[in-house]
């Protein structure tokens, strides 16, 4: 029977959907984790009457046809930029983008990859970078005997030098993208531009189309819990009535096997 194929497709689609909902669950504190979405299609159909067609001789036509589907199947899992809730954390070197941005990262490869993670160190040289010793772009080098790190909302970085003057040490840009959505997730809160997502467009914080950095705060996953659970008893609900269906379709097999 069709049913037991097509019920299949259904549990399928819906041991995806919880295992998308399980990492965003599992990233709710993860810095900057954008969260994902299951999104489904349904399947080819089988037309044993194609709606349109003549049904007689005198030109009357089938108004609406008979349609078999044949299932679901993913179609993507969406990725939602939205905004997550910025958290004051008082470290001087962590910052957040408000608004339309991703910091710039140095990878092994000589690559750039694009981050919401603002949680920076300094390396043994003095060097800003990510929490895996990545280096930011534009380089920033923080002298040994620097005190007050100032992270403006533009993205300037300045500090106070053993004679109490303040140095100037260069510039945070960000970068933005027409379709973010379309960024490929390389994991460590690492992004990689795609042909879908297009190039990366480079600008000051705080310039039109680029939003404006916070020091001392991080942005924290955009994952809501309620509407997660909410989304797991769901998907729950549909497997299991999918698995319904494959069994009822058992036994009607097995109904027409035992007919004498």
């Amino acid at each position: 029977m069709k049913a037991l194929h097509i019920a299949a497709t259904g549990m399928r689609a819906q041991e995806l959907n919880v295992e998308v909902i399980s990492n965003n669950v599992a990233n709710m504190r993860t810095t900057g984790y954008k969260r994902q979405r299951a999104d489904f299609q349904d399947l080819l159909y089988q037309n044993l009457r194609r709606m349109g067609t003549n049904s007689s001789a005198n030109g009357t036509v089938v108004p609406t046809g008979v349609q078999i589907g044949s299932g679901v199947k993913t179609a993507s899992t969406a990725r939602i930029m939205s905004q997550g809730n910025l958290t004051q954390t008082g470290k001087e070197l962590d910052v957040a983008v408000r608004g339309e941005g991703f910091f710039q990262i140095q990878m092994p490869d000589g690559g750039t990859a694009y981050t919401r993670d603002g949680s920076f160190e300094r390396d043994p040289n003095g060097q800003l970078v990510t929490i895996d010793g990545y280096a930011i772009l534009p380089g920033i080098v923080i002298p040994e005997d620097a005190r007050d790190i100032t992270i403006s909302t533009d993205g300037q970085v300045q500090v106070l030098d053993a004679n109490n003057a303040v140095q100037q040490l260069g510039q945070i840009q960000t970068a933005r993208f027409i379709n973010k959505s379309g960024l490929e997730a390389i994991g460590d809160n690492l992004f990689l531009p795609t042909e879908s997502s297009g190039a990366a467009i480079v600008g000051t914080p705080g310039e039109a189309g680029f939003g404006d950095l916070m020091q001392k705060h991080l942005e924290m996953a955009n994952v809501e819990a309620v509407g997660e659970i909410s989304d797991l008893i769901a998907a729950q609900r549909a497997y299991e009535m999918n698995s319904r269906i494959i069994k009822a379709a058992d036994e009607m097999s097995a109904t027409t096997s035992n007919l004498r």
